[in-house]
Parts: structure tokens; sequence; C-alpha cells
């Protein structure tokens, strides 16, 4: 055998070994520390085992109380939150209602006004069509005023003018005729003017 497998062999004989002692060891210790936490298990069974149980009856009456406690806590808040679901629905639906109310009075007051508006409509188109009547009427009136008074003042005119054209003949008739006196005076001096001539000749 070579010196290097020799050395290898010899090592793996002495891992060997070394691992074993450390199993044995190791079993040893956890023997020792299965025996040890016995015994601290009675020591403490012993110091504290009274207060241990007693701590734990505590505790189980504390659990007992809390689980008890917060029973009455959920149903208390069941009882408000039922109390508090039905208080927002009746104020949801007294809302709701008086919204509905309202709409009803708002679409009541919009039908007022839509009437209101449509009697005033034809109250004004009434009015407007008596006022186009009237004036068609007081313009018919004064058209017809019109002409009358324009009848009346032509036959006015035409009346003065005969009246007028009446009063010019009968001035031209008297002064045809005082011209016919004078042409008449004329010679009625013209001939006594010729006698007087002739007396006076002689």
């Amino acid at each position: 055998m070579n010196q290097p497998e020799e050395y290898i062999n010899n090592n793996s004989s002495n891992l060997e070994r070394h691992r074993s002692n450390t199993d044995i060891n190791e079993l040893q210790f956890s023997s020792n520390n299965m025996n040890e936490g016995r015994n601290l298990d009675k020591v403490r069974e012993i110091l504290f085992g009274n207060q241990i149980r007693d701590t734990e009856r505590r505790f189980t009456r504390l659990e007992e109380h809390l689980i008890k406690e917060l029973g009455n806590v959920r149903d208390e808040t069941r009882k408000r939150l039922d109390a508090l679901e039905i208080y927002i629905k009746q104020e949801v639906d007294s809302l709701t209602q008086r919204l509905k109310n309202e709409q009803l009075e708002r679409d009541s007051q919009l039908k007022a006004v839509v009437e209101e508006s449509k009697t005033t409509s034809i109250f004004l188109e009434k009015k407007i069509t008596q006022f186009e009547e009237q004036n068609t009427n007081n313009q018919r009136e004064l058209r017809e005023q019109i002409l009358n008074q324009s009848k009346n003042l032509q036959d006015d005119i035409q009346q003065k003018s005969q009246e007028i054209l009446t009063l010019l003949e009968r001035e031209a008739q008297e002064l045809r005729r005082d011209k016919t006196d004078r042409s008449h005076l004329a010679a009625i001096f013209a001939e006594l003017a010729m006698r007087l001539n002739a007396e006076n000749k002689s």
C-alpha cells in the first residue's frame, strides 16, 4: 500500500471513530437533558403548580367573561345597528315622501302657472283682437267722417260758388242796366246841348 492511501485510510478510520464518539455523547447529552427536563417539570409542578392552575383558572374565567362581554357587545352593537338601520330607513322614507309631496306641489304649481299663462295669453289675444277691431272700426268711422266732411265741404264750396256766381250775375246785370241808363242820359244831354246850341245861334 502506498503512503498516501494509508494516510487516507487512517484518517477515514479516525473520522469514523470520532463520529461514533460524537453520536454517543449526543445521545447521553439528550438523555441527560430529558432527565433534567423531567426533574425541572417536577420541581416546577411542586413550586408553581397551584399558582399555574390558579392562573389558568383565572385565564379561563377571564376568557369566558371576555367571550360573554364580546357576545353582549356584539348583541348590543347588532341592536344598535338594527335601530340605526330602522331610523335611517324611516328618515329615508320620510325624505322620499317629502320629496314626492314637494314634487307634486311643484307640479301642481307649474300646472297652475301654465293654466294662468294660457288664460293670460287667451285674454291678451282677445284684447288684441278687440283692439284691432276697434281700431279698424275707428279708422272706418274716421274715413267716413272725413268723406262726409269732404262732401259737405265740397257742397258748401259748390253752394258758395253758386251764390257768388249768382251774385256776380246780378251785379253784372245791374252794371249793364246802369250802363244803359248812362247812355240814355248821355243821349238826352247831347240832345239838350244841341238844342241849346241851336237856340244860341238863333
